[in-house]
């Protein structure tokens, strides 16, 4: 109880000051997805960022000097993504580790609640159960800016983050109720097998093929494509567009379709 007010103090006083103009300036330049939100939403988002910079331990790792522009860039990605949800700011992820481009970590493999990357290979991005979430800065900021080509390493690493509030990492974040588990059962499971058949038949997806490697990447690489190709999605993956669309609570597709984007 104590801790939880002291929280909501320093939060407060976190919200109390202004929005620092240099950092709507990193917002307009690295997260393409903010000039497609509503006024509310830009609001909003500006006060979760301030607060998920402001409580995360952000360190530089081979070499890379940590700024103002790298921690709004990814903390805008992050909180982006539970935009329209009941969230509290990640707040099993205590650390956001950041190299200057593609790094290679130590050898390690999924337990169901350890890392979430493949091993012994360069790497873009991990996230850890209870753990940091590790990044690379040059695809985080390729990411942000050149929105709609189907890939981003924050909204993938965070999607992991999500999956593992219950624990296990299957794909399967923690739900409402027994009908929605059903419907996220049913779906997911289509289109997951429908992935993994095109990838078995070298045949080119919307989704990225990597999402056949397991439950769990196939749920990061879907809400990669939720937010980044909407409408594609809409139209080619329409049950799995709406599951999506009602679990994050979000349309991009409609904002979208407002902006007369593509």
């Amino acid at each position: 109880m104590v801790f939880s007010w002291l929280r909501q103090r320093r939060r407060r006083k976190t919200l109390s000051q202004p929005f620092p103009p240099i950092w709507l300036e990193y917002l307009r330049r690295n997260v393409a997805h903010y000039q497609f939100l509503s006024e509310s939403e830009k609001s909003r988002l500006r006060d979760d960022i301030r607060i998920f910079v402001a409580e995360k331990n952000w360190e530089g790792c081979g070499g890379l000097r940590m700024t103002d522009e790298i921690k709004v860039t990814i903390a805008a990605m992050a909180c982006l993504l539970v935009l329209g949800m009941e969230h509290n700011y990640f707040d099993r992820v205590k650390s956001i580790l950041v190299y200057p481009t593609a790094y290679v970590a130590p050898e390690s493999r999924e337990r169901g609640t350890g890392v979430v990357d493949e091993a012994g290979e360069a790497r873009l991005g991990e996230a850890w159960y209870r753990g940091p979430v590790v990044l690379s800065w040059d695809e985080t900021r390729a990411d942000g800016r050149l929105r709609h080509r189907g890939h981003n390493v924050v909204f993938h690493e965070f999607a992991h983050q999500l999956d593992m509030l219950d624990g296990v990492i299957d794909g399967t974040p923690p739900l409402a109720n027994a009908e929605e588990s059903r419907r996220w059962h049913e779906v997911m499971t289509k289109e997951y097998q429908r992935l993994i058949r095109s990838a078995e038949q070298g045949r080119a997806t919307l989704l990225d093929s990597y999402g056949a490697t397991n439950e769990g990447e196939f749920f990061a690489v879907a809400t990669e494509c939720f937010f980044e190709r909407p409408v594609e999605m809409s139209n080619r993956h329409p049950q799995l567009y709406e599951l999506l669309r009602d679990y994050y609570r979000q349309d991009p597709a409609k904002r979208c379709s407002s902006h007369a984007c593509s």
